[in-house]
């Protein structure tokens, strides 16, 4: 029971040791227990071990510690010692890294193309400077005791292997162990250093220089003196630091390097992209170890049934007068589209209908006028629509004419009464406006043109020109535009650490006139300028209703008649005043004892 005896019961002092859990620990214990593991603070494989920065031209030591190039040039030549353990260190001693990218700019394992993360035991070849997950290396050189590097060919042995990470070993990651950070030179240390002559480093210079260069870059671009968006943050106190701490994960890490969200856009296909898998068979493409959803058009997004539910409407300009109509397309896209399309491409006018059969329907929409031509917007047959409660159930029934199954082009047709037979057989992709008697007139007399034996009509019946009101596609662009900002907007209100829900009030009423933090709120300075918004404009209308009743109430101290009171009108959805709460009777009231208004039990003979 005790501690390395066979006692049954534990001290007190065993019981508030430093490695015991529980109320009575030792004084101190704790404290030192959390502080032991508070402190650690681990370096991510891709940054710099002396700038804590990501590097950009990686170089390790013969420990396996990466630094950057531009930043250990100069310390070595100040210095002659390695920052993070203080061991002497030449620039020859440095190894020169080759990591690896993906498209997507992630550090990746050259073989296996596995993603590298802080998790991922990495390693690197002395003779090379190949960098590897050791799984790979393990199994491809190790075990198969073939010693050659796997990108190069040139033969190396397992003393060449440097271990760069390992994460079952992190303490030489441990920033704590950095002997340049627990100095007082460490520790106040600028990013940049200065007075470095150039001219001494080589090759180096030129990337010391551009680095430079891009440092100052960025620096001009972050600056709130010309960055209006930054300068707009300091309003809020430590919105930047907020913004920066939510970027950086919340406790001011950097985040992992494949770590980011992928957001999945509107317009991703339900199938991938088939990289993948034509990478896995060919040698001449970009290896792809994930599966990425392929991107949809507008068009062939849009031209999904049910999706875009906005209603067309359209005008065909006859010589017999107008015929307005309503596009359906909800439940044919397709067909609403080519109509659509070919109407803004002028592709019908000056078509004319070429048949006409009384109490039946009137067909058009060829140019060629023989009922045989005619073209959709792809310039190819396009298939039927028939998913969807449209029937032939009325007169001014809009179809499409075809000549069998699958074969919709150009033509259309207007039905003069009810079809029932044509159901799952034409599609139907627009009607007449209901209660437009102009159109309601024009049908008529097209109906009435008189027509030959073969059914085209004597007189000739052209369309002038069809005009699109209302482009039902245009308008759900629109809509998705206007939704794909609001979620931009949404998104950097998140991450700047306000939400949308916040402009609320306690009792779920929404806040009016913009955030509560504006001139007006509370009283505070604005008024009308300020913006009078908030719950300062209650304490005002309160103020001015006192300042009003103190002058109404001396006018009629003074001999005058009593005004009439104005109504008070407030900004707020009226409710019903609850019922008053009824009191209980007293029991000596109700059992008929005692007069008089005093306590007491009162008269128990009814019980």
């Amino acid at each position: 029971m005790g501690k390395g005896t066979d006692k049954l019961y534990i001290t007190h002092s065993e019981w508030a040791s430093e490695d015991a859990y529980s109320a009575s620990v030792g004084a101190g214990a704790s404290s030192k227990a959390k502080a032991a593991g508070a402190s650690f603070k681990r370096l991510p494989f891709h940054f710099c071990a002396l700038s804590l920065q990501p590097f950009k031209h990686p170089v390790c030591t013969s420990t396996g510690t990466v630094f950057e190039l531009t930043n250990i040039l100069p310390w070595i030549k100040k210095h002659g010692t390695n920052p993070v353990d203080g061991s002497p260190l030449k620039t020859s001693e440095l190894l020169k890294l080759h990591v690896h990218k993906n498209e997507e700019g992630e550090y990746i394992d050259p073989v296996t193309f596995k993603v590298l993360t802080d998790n991922t035991h990495i390693v690197a070849i002395r003779t090379t400077g190949n960098v590897f997950a050791y799984e790979t290396v393990e199994r491809l050189n190790i075990k198969a005791k073939m010693w050659r590097d796997l990108v190069t060919d040139e033969e190396f042995s397992r003393k060449d292997l440097i271990t760069l990470q390992d994460p079952l070993n992190v303490s030489g990651r441990d920033l704590n162990s950095f002997q340049y950070l627990n100095t007082k030179e460490g520790l106040e240390r600028e990013k940049k250093v200065e007075g470095v002559n150039a001219s001494a480093l080589g090759s180096s210079a030129k990337i010391l220089k551009a680095t430079e260069a891009v440092t100052k870059a960025r620096q001009e671009r972050t600056d709130p003196n010309r960055n209006p968006a930054l300068s707009g943050s300091k309003a809020g106190g430590t919105g930047s630091n907020n913004s920066l701490m939510v970027a950086r994960g919340g406790n001011g890490s950097p985040p992992p390097l494949s770590s980011t969200a992928r957001i999945i856009p509107y317009n991703a296909a339900q199938h991938t992209t088939g990289k993948a898998a034509a990478s896995f068979t060919s040698t001449g493409l970009t290896p792809h170890t994930s599966g990425e959803r392929a991107l949809l058009t507008d068009e062939e997004y849009m031209l999904k049934p049910r999706r875009v539910k906005n209603k067309g409407y359209a005008r065909i300009q006859t010589n017999k007068g107008d015929l307005n109509i309503e596009l359906q397309t909800e439940y044919a896209p397709k067909a609403v589209w080519n109509f659509v399309q070919l109407a803004k491409k002028g592709y019908y006018r000056g078509v004319r209908f070429h048949r006409n059969i009384r109490n039946f329907m009137i067909q058009g929409g060829d140019p060629t006028g023989t009922g045989k031509g005619g073209n959709s917007i792809w310039n190819r047959n396009f298939t039927d629509e028939f998913d969807g409660p449209l029937t032939h159930d009325s007169r001014g029934v809009m179809s499409m004419a075809n000549k069998g199954k699958n074969t919709n082009s150009s033509q259309f047709f207007i039905t003069y009464r009810p079809t029932k037979h044509l159901d799952k057989k034409h599609t139907i992709f627009g009607k007449i406006v209901e209660g437009d008697t102009s159109t309601t007139e024009t049908l008529s007399r097209l109906e009435s043109t008189p027509v030959d034996s073969s059914d085209r009509p004597t007189e000739e019946i052209f369309i002038e020109d069809i005009l699109v009101y209302l482009d039902p596609f245009e308008e759900f662009q629109k809509e998705q535009k206007q939704k794909v900002d609001a979620e931009k907007e949404e998104e950097e209100v998140r991450k700047m650490g306000g939400r949308e829900d916040e402009k609320m009030t306690w009792t779920g009423k929404r806040v009016r006139g913009g955030v509560v933090n504006k001139p007006g709120y509370g009283g505070g300075g604005g008024g009308e300028e300020g913006g009078n918004s908030g719950v300062g404009k209650y304490l005002k209308a309160n103020l001015a209703g006192v300042g009003n009743t103190t002058t109404k109430q001396k006018k009629k101290d003074e001999g005058g008649g009593e005004e009439e009171e104005e109504d008070e009108i407030l900004e707020e959805i009226p409710w019903d005043e609850p019922e008053p709460v009824s009191k209980k009777v007293k029991i000596g009231h109700a059992a008929g004892g005692g007069g008089g208004g005093g306590g007491g039990f009162g008269n128990f003979d009814n019980w």
